[in-house]
């Protein structure tokens, strides 16, 4: 029995080390060098201040701000409770007359005084599969402008052109959407002259 032992507790000792201490070191060291921003949560910076991370949604409710979509997590955009609403596309409490798409369709052409011949962009009405969503299409983005540009007193081609720069093409070329990242261009926006 001593000779099966032994032989198993070196192996536990020796696989402890390798995989519980050695190579995760390894890949977080490969990563903080390679990768430092991305391996450090892609944290967004105000000034000095961290007050978010672009893979993240956060909400955004002023006038001056760009919105983002609506979250299914928890109590509004809560990282803990990360998670879709569970209502399919066929279910009366979601595309129902008195819906929560209708609701938010009605709210978002208010807000941003989108006439009611304009279709509202999906993903101003509908969460993500995962109610973070860090991301709104360039479509949603461009029917919020001109309330931006209005609430901070600003030129509507000035916020265009951030919207422009913080637009994101597709990963590799072709998977996903086109992008906006909310909150970066709301902290672009923040610290934009003057404003």
């Amino acid at each position: 029995m001593r000779r099966q032992i032994l032989p198993a507790l070196v192996a536990f000792c020796v696989l402890t080390v390798v995989v519980g201490l050695a190579y995760p070191l390894a890949v977080t060291g490969v990563a903080q060098v390679v990768f430092r921003e991305r391996a450090d949560g892609s944290l967004v910076r105000s000034g000095d201040t961290v007050v978010g991370s672009s893979l993240v949604g956060q909400g955004f409710t002023g006038a001056q701000y760009f919105h983002p979509r609506p979250s299914a997590a928890g109590d509004g955009y809560d990282t803990s409770a990360s998670g879709a609403s569970n209502l399919g596309p066929t279910n009366p409490d979601l595309v129902g007359a008195g819906g929560v798409v209708a609701e938010r369709a009605a709210a978002y052409r208010a807000e941003n005084r989108v006439p009611d011949d304009v279709a509202v962009p999906v993903d101003a009405v509908t969460a993500s599969g995962s109610g973070l969503d860090p991301e709104i299409s360039v479509a949603n983005a461009g029917m919020q402008v001109e309330r931006v540009a209005a609430a901070r007193g600003m030129a509507v081609d000035e916020v265009r052109a951030l919207v422009a720069e913080h637009t994101r093409a597709r990963p590799l070329g072709v998977f996903g959407e086109v992008g906006v990242n909310v909150l970066e261009l709301n902290v672009a926006l923040d610290a934009a002259p003057g404003r």
